[in-house]
């Protein structure tokens, strides 16, 4: 964890004065917060820090983000976060499918007590990793070691939520046999969106299905934008 200041230093007086230390890109999550105009009470907001320190342990031993900093975690991490949180209804049950380190599943289960998420890492070594920061911060959060289409068949539960996982043809293929099981998939992608969605449509698997883009927001750091889509069976 990055300190906000500087130990006093006490030099001999026989010693020439030592030069100023700089310590440069010394931040805080309520800084980055601040800087994206992020609100949030200050439970939540303690319990997201604590969620960093806990990820950023992990990562030392474990690739589970590039997302390292507090400017990363909240412009990418937070924000996609949040504009899910704003297209899911009060309790409802979420499966975060390929969570890695958590994102969006843990950062949904704090900025929204009230959802029930559950998150779903078909690699066994990330998934302990996961288990056990949910376990640090104290949250009730299931994770499932298991694939999506395993996960699928006991779990029972509303929506689907994916960020970074695969492109939307092997998405969309994973999941084809277990619709029943499942209401809808709400998935953050970027600007090559309208590419995978051609390329779903053109191996069949849109027949049956209806896309709709919910919110679009600008990338941090880029010219691009990033989009939440929602995917429902059609109506019979």
């Amino acid at each position: 964890m990055l300190a906000g200041g500087l130990a006093e230093c006490n030099v001999a007086p026989s010693l020439p004065p030592e030069s100023p230390r700089v310590i440069e890109n010394v931040d805080t999550l309520a800084a980055a917060l601040a800087r994206h105009q992020i609100e949030l009470p200050g439970d939540q907001a303690a319990l997201l820090d604590r969620y960093c320190g806990a990820l950023w342990d992990w990562n030392s031993k474990l690739n589970l983000t590039r997302h390292t900093d507090y400017e990363k975690f909240v412009g990418r991490d937070v924000v996609d976060s949040l504009a899910l949180a704003k297209h899911l209804g009060e309790s409802e049950k979420i499966l975060d499918v390929g969570t890695g380190g958590g994102v969006p599943g843990v950062v949904l289960a704090i900025v929204r007590p009230d959802l029930k998420v559950s998150l779903c890492e078909s690699v066994g070594k990330k998934a302990r990793a996961v288990a056990d920061i949910v376990s640090q911060l104290g949250l009730n959060v299931p994770v499932y070691p298991e694939n999506v289409q395993q996960v699928v068949q006991v779990w029972n539960g509303d929506t689907l939520v994916l960020r970074a996982v695969a492109r939307l043809r092997k998405i969309l293929g994973w999941l084809q046999p277990h619709w029943g099981a499942f209401h809808r998939l709400l998935l953050i992608k970027g600007p090559a969106w309208v590419e995978e969605r051609g390329e779903a449509r053109h191996h069949g698997l849109m027949a049956d299905l209806d896309l709709r883009k919910l919110a679009s927001y600008p990338l941090p750091g880029t010219e691009s934008e990033s989009v939440l889509l929602q995917i429902m069976r059609k109506a019979e």
